[in-house]
């Protein structure tokens, strides 16, 4: 079993002679944008949560959780982002581990890390707050050839000491992690899965990896909310149309550009007007309310694409196209003012229209989005525009093209609101490289 980590370091030790490196520094690699209390959300492909997690407002208890993610860009280091942001009481931490899942729950023999926090095994974060894990190497992945793991993922695995209470979430994964019985205890060092039985699509207090990687490396932000998140994609198939963006992104340039997904499904751009874990809503922070900690608080960030407004006009957002303007200059100048050299790109929303979903599909909504679009593609507001409502329209319905509407996740027949797989294909194919990553050869 140890023989694959062994090829791994053999490529390492085979590669060309060391030269000059230029700089290194930090960039996100992979993120999920927090949202919560449990169960406050809408995941997609849920399991039974109830063996799990049987008390919400005592969250976790003495449990540990390992998450599986899929980072974008590979670095010989690496650093982990806890949150406790929607927490009541103190997060405590300990026996982190970081390593190459293999399958399921088992991670790949010889892969494990442990982490720390200032030197110490574990850490205690706040209600509202965040900690950074300390760097941490990876052997596992080959000098200066870290595109070897494109498509691979890691198992992060956290301890939660006593009981966490309400908890930091982000609720549609569409990925499958797992966890220990509550009272189970750490197992994060562990290798296999026995003491894993039970399994999620959602990931729990963590919320960005970052990566070491040449300076200037490009930080691609998907911004949105459930047609970014992904709802209706395939559980476990990475086919959200930032995925799609990313593999074009690797098959054109390799391991030299990461895209990160910071999308919240049911989220709005000028609402709600309050969030907290004593007055949650399903979709999230408002896109003001969560740009710093999602979005200005990441790590080498360059190119920033904003699909979103879909929710703003529903009947759950009822607003007005001038407040969702508005809400967008807002956040399009915090951005200009953070990363000055940053590209911006605004994304017309799809069409909802006939949707099947009781807040969505009717005349009125898709009258606003069309005016938001012809705000986003005339308005001056952006560098460019990524015409998704062209990729995915049928000219003759007005609504999502047929072949784009049954879902991918259940097999069902789909709501006329997200697109499935074939529609975030197209999406993600309708992207101009060029504008999206400009100056990179």
């Amino acid at each position: 079993m140890r023989t694959m980590l062994g090829l791994l370091l053999a490529v390492t030790m085979l590669a060309a002679p060391a030269m000059a490196q230029p700089p290194e520094g930090w960039v996100t690699s992979w993120a999920a944008s927090v949202q919560g209390p449990y169960p406050v959300g809408n995941p997609s492909a849920q399991p039974d949560q109830r063996f799990l997690f049987p008390d919400p407002a005592q969250g976790a208890r003495d449990q540990t959780l390992r998450l599986v993610v899929k980072p974008s860009y590979w670095g010989r280091q690496a650093r982990l982002r806890f949150s406790n942001a929607f927490g009541t009481k103190p997060l405590v931490l300990d026996g982190v581990h970081l390593g190459l899942q293999l399958g399921g729950a088992a991670v790949v023999p010889g892969s494990n890390q442990p982490l720390r926090f200032g030197g110490k095994e574990g850490v205690t974060i706040p209600p509202g707050g965040m900690a950074w894990s300390d760097p941490v190497a990876l052997p596992f992945v080959p000098e200066g050839q870290g595109g070897l793991l494109q498509g691979r993922k890691l198992a992060v695995s956290l301890h939660v000491a006593g009981e966490s209470g309400p908890m930091t979430w982000h609720a549609k994964a569409l990925q499958t992690s797992y966890g220990t019985a509550p009272g189970g205890g750490a197992h994060g060092h562990e290798e296999g899965e026995a003491s894993f039985p039970f399994s999620t699509a959602s990931w729990f207090f963590l919320d960005a990896l970052d990566m070491t990687a040449p300076a200037g490396t490009p930080v691609v932000v998907a911004f949105g909310d459930s047609i970014t998140d992904g709802t209706a994609s395939t559980m476990n198939g990475d086919d959200r149309w930032p995925d799609v963006l990313q593999r074009r992104l690797f098959e054109r340039f390799g391991n030299r550009v990461a895209v990160v997904n910071a999308g919240i499904g049911g989220n709005q751009v000028a609402g709600p007007a309050e969030y907290g874990p004593e007055k949650p809503f399903p979709g999230g922070p408002s896109a003001g309310a969560r740009l710093e900690r999602d979005v200005l608080s990441l790590s080498g960030v360059s190119t920033f694409i904003w699909l979103e407004g879909t929710n703003d006009f529903s009947r759950n957002g009822n607003a007005s196209v001038e407040a969702v303007q508005a809400a967008m200059r807002d956040g399009v100048a915090r951005m200009r003012a953070k990363f000055p050299g940053a590209r911006l790109i605004g994304a017309t929303v799809t069409s909802a229209l006939g949707s099947t979903s009781p807040a969505h599909g009717f005349e009125e909504q898709d009258r606003k989005r069309q005016a938001l679009n012809a705000f986003i593609s005339q308005g001056g507001l952006f560098d460019a525009v990524a015409e998704f409502d062209q990729a995915t329209l049928d000219a003759a319905s007005g609504g999502l093209k047929a072949e784009m509407v049954p879902e991918s996740t259940t097999g069902g027949p789909g709501d006329r609101l997200h697109p499935n797989r074939a529609g975030y294909l197209a999406m993600g194919m309708s992207l101009d490289l060029g504008a999206v990553v400009p100056g990179l050869r």
